[in-house]
């Protein structure tokens, strides 16, 4: 994904606006019958997609509210940087809007953020479901002291109908009911425990969001709570996860985080004398007494993406038997 630092820095400047530290809370959790607005605020879906995406929601209890861009196409976006933002806008400032459900991620956040004062998530705390480049509205609300949702989209509810494991977790999750997670070991988990706010997702979009306004790997952050950092991407080329790792090294994310959750990295054929992403891993994170947990469920793989709260405290145990996690979001 190309680098939107130029558009990420104009926004910073113009908002004059300072990062303060913050400890995320939750934005009201959902009953049947409130509604859900369903956007395209990065790439176009498919055709049927927001539709059957909202027709799961409708048979979840909740209405559907589809934007009025969600279908539709400006280069490669869902429509032009102002449409998504008006979209996005409306559905923030409507009081019956409860949460925002993105169609799909692709490509495109970055140009809408930089239209969005940083305080504007602030002052409509509301649930933002997605992955993937929707990683960078989620670091936006984490920013603003709001939790999101790092989980599968309208695509996934289309093809399973929401009735997939990970789906109605979802569905629970929304309502207030957080899961319980126990997943088998990997061979090169580190085992420990650690407790702490979880942020993070793909990693070549909240990298281009560095130094800005929408950042939440920010000094403040980091400082002002313990953090647990996933990762996952998709479709990089092994130099440049290189020097993905070596922007967490740099900016001291590595020595400051209690702990590390690595996901899903689909489709990044081995190079570079690696044999596979986790190698590379290893060798970056030696120097830090962390506990590092491989292969968890997260990422470009919808089989296997387990919705996660952005910013929520949770409580991680990594053993030679499993790893589990339990969420305790705070209003």
């Amino acid at each position: 994904m190309a680098s939107n630092r130029h558009i990420l820095a104009l926004c910073a400047t113009f908002c004059a606006f300072t990062l303060s530290a913050v400890t995320p809370v939750a934005p009201a959790f959902l009953k049947p019958g409130d509604k859900i607005a369903v956007l395209s605020p990065s790439s176009t879906p498919g055709k049927n997609v927001p539709g059957d995406g909202a027709e799961v929601l409708r048979q979840w209890g909740f209405v559907p509210v589809l934007g009025e861009h969600v279908l539709s196409e400006y280069r490669s976006f869902a429509g032009t940087h102002l449409q998504r933002y008006d979209d996005l806008m409306k559905a923030l400032r409507d009081p019956e809007i409860k949460a925002i459900m993105c169609s799909r991620g692709g490509y495109g956040a970055a140009n809408v953020l930089a239209l969005m004062h940083p305080d504007t998530l602030k002052r409509y705390p509301k649930w933002i479901i997605g992955y993937s480049d929707i990683t960078g509205y989620l670091s936006a609300e984490v920013c603003a002291g709001n939790m999101g949702i790092h989980a599968n989209m309208c695509g996934r509810l289309a093809k399973t109908q929401g009735t997939d494991d990970a789906s109605l977790i979802l569905r629970d999750m929304l309502m207030g009911i957080m899961p319980h997670y126990n997943f088998p070991a990997h061979e090169l988990n580190r085992t420990g425990k650690a407790s702490g706010i979880l942020i993070g997702g793909n990693m070549s979009v909240y990298g281009d969001l560095a130094g800005s306004p929408f950042d939440f790997l920010n000094d403040d952050i980091l400082a002002e709570n313990d953090v647990i950092l996933f990762i996952e991407d998709v479709g990089e080329n092994f130099a440049k996860l290189d020097r993905m790792f070596q922007y967490l090294v740099l900016r001291g994310v590595l020595s400051k985080v209690k702990a590390l959750i690595v996901g899903r990295f689909a489709d990044c054929p081995p190079s570079r004398g690696y044999k596979d992403v986790f190698e590379m891993i290893q060798d970056y994170t030696k120097p830090y007494n962390i506990p590092i947990c491989y292969d968890f469920p997260t990422g470009h793989d919808e089989d296997h993406n387990y919705p996660l709260i952005e910013g929520c405290k949770v409580d991680l145990n990594i053993t030679d038997e499993g790893v589990t996690m339990d969420f305790f979001p705070e209003h």
